[in-house]
Parts: structure tokens; sequence; C-alpha cells
């Protein structure tokens, strides 16, 4: 793997979940593999899990790592030839080069504006590292994907499925705010990879990208498309055809238990309690939440490894 910014960057999708699961047995097997080798972290948007999981499966591989608040720095251009005279300081072709003279690694945390679709669907931020960086770059969340949390939960339904082709459902939910599309196209991608029955269920105009959904099914009501389900994986993500507005919050699509019945609950977190999903799910055996947020370390610890393998 010589970087990792889209979920086709696994060259073997089988085999690479086989081995994060390896990897949660013997988490320091290959701590020498990464010694004398750095991982910057930028991050443009705040995190919680992506930070810690990622700087810890770094550190398991024997990496040290420098973590920058983008914010904190000065701000970066990303066009090419414009005038700096405004609030941009330095430009991305320079601070690219220079931050791949301090690291072996660039991981990049990026959101979108979810004003301008066509600039966010250009993916400049991580595009512009990838363009510009002399190393390998990982993906931590951009505009439109979040690979990492899309491998963790295609590990955690492996680790869990008693079933050869289990029922999965994408589940939209209210939010009072408007949030991107990227973590429901990453795991809609990741699904279609996997052998499993995808279906996605979500209020009308709530369609995302059809260059992510392609041919999977959408059932605008989600009792019905919630029957039978094995694991029932719940996100909100704004209007992508109105783009980035919220045009529903409508409670009757919160997650109950009695909506659930007997299937597991994923979500990647953080997550809006009696909002988005009620506490009588949460607070259940059928949650697996916290077996998700524990599965992003060798998410990135297996990305992190085959990319040190390629150096």
């Amino acid at each position: 793997m010589k970087k990792y910014t889209e979920i086709k960057d696994i060259s073997n999708l089988q085999e690479t979940i086989k081995d994060a699961i390896l990897l949660k047995n013997n988490p320091f097997k290959f701590q020498d593999l990464g010694k004398h080798k750095t991982l910057v972290m930028l991050f443009f948007n705040s995190s919680l899990r992506t930070r810690l999981s990622t700087e810890k499966a770094a550190k398991n591989l024997g990496m040290d790592v420098m973590i920058l608040n983008v914010n904190d720095a000065w701000n970066l251009e990303f066009e090419d030839g414009t005038i700096m005279n405004a609030n941009t300081s330095e430009h991305i072709k320079e601070a690219a080069q220079v931050i791949s003279q301090y690291g072996d690694v660039i991981a990049v945390r990026a959101f979108p504006s979810l004003t301008d679709k066509k600039k966010d669907e250009s993916e400049f931020v991580i595009n512009s590292f990838i363009k510009y960086a002399t190393v390998p770059i990982v993906n931590m969340e951009s505009a439109t994907a979040h690979p990492l949390q899309s491998l963790a939960d295609a590990i955690t339904i492996t680790e869990l499925s008693k079933k050869a082709k289990p029922k999965v459902v994408l589940s939209w939910a209210p939010h009072p705010k408007a949030l991107p599309q990227a973590v429901a196209n990453s795991f809609v991608e990741m699904m279609q990879n996997l052998d499993v029955d995808l279906t996605i269920t979500h209020p009308e105009g709530y369609e995302l990208s059809e260059a992510f959904t392609k041919k999977t099914p959408v059932n605008h009501n989600q009792e019905e498309a919630l029957k039978d389900a094995d694991f029932v994986y719940v996100k909100n993500w704004s209007n992508y055809k109105d783009y980035g507005k919220v045009l529903s919050q409508d409670e009757n699509w919160m997650m109950t238990k009695a909506k659930l019945g007997n299937a597991k609950f994923m979500h990647c977190l953080p997550v809006r309690r009696n909002v988005v999903v009620e506490d009588a799910v949460l607070d259940s055996e059928q949650s697996v939440v916290i077996k998700q947020a524990n599965n992003r370390t060798f998410a990135a610890q297996i990305v992190l490894k085959q990319v040190l393998e390629n150096l």
C-alpha cells in the first residue's frame, strides 16, 4: 500500500481484515517496523477516536508521532496562481514538502465546507497533499470519505457476524446540525466490497451521491428496511442534492429498541443520545459502538503497517 486515501487503495480487503484481527491478539508484533519512522498527523478539524486510535496504532508499530492542529499554524493557501494578499500566509506547495521532511507518513483530517459541493467533491485538501507531499498520505476523514472508519466497521462486522451473508442496514437519523456524508459514503462503499446484503434507508430527498451508492437498494420505509437486519448502522448526513442543508429533523427516524429488533447497533461516535438513538439501544448488549471504537486502532495499524512495508 503506497497510500490510504480511499478504500480502493486496499489491494486485498479480506486479507487486510484478517490481518487486522490478528493484530488485536499481538499488537506489538511489528513494533520494530516503525522504528526511527515518524507519523505526522494534521488536524484541520476536531477529533477524538481518530486522533487517539491512529496515534496508538503508530506507537504500537514503534513509530514516533507528531501532531499539529492546523488552525494553530499559518493559514494555508490551496489555490494555484493566487495572489496571497489576504488571510493566507503559506502555500500548500511549500507546506506539504516541508512537512514531508519531518515525517515518513502524513495523516490528514479535513472536513467539507458543506457549502460548495464542487469544491468539496474535488477533495482539494487531501489531493493537494497527495500532489505536493513526497511521502505517503493517510486519510483520517476528508470531505467525502472516511476510509479508516469504514475499515474498522468492516472488521467489526466480520468479527461479530454469525451468518455467511448478514443483512446490513444503513439508516439515516435526525440531527440538529448539518453533518458531512463522508462516514455514510465510505460505509456504503466498504459494504459493497463485502459479502453482505446491504440496504440504505432514509427520508425522501436524503439520497447520497450515486458515485457511492451505485445500485445499492434504498427503502424510504425505515421499519420495512430494518426487518430481519443483523447489523444496523445509524448515521445522520445532511442533504446532498440541496447541498449541506438540513431539510428534515423527523424524530420518528430516531433508532429505538423496538425498531432495532435483534440486530447489532453500530455508530461511528460521537452520538447524540435520545436524538439519533435512544438510551435503551446504546446501553444494551446489542450496541457494539465501543467494539467499533476499539477496532479503529487496528484499522489504522494495519494500514500503517502496509504503508511502512512499502517505504
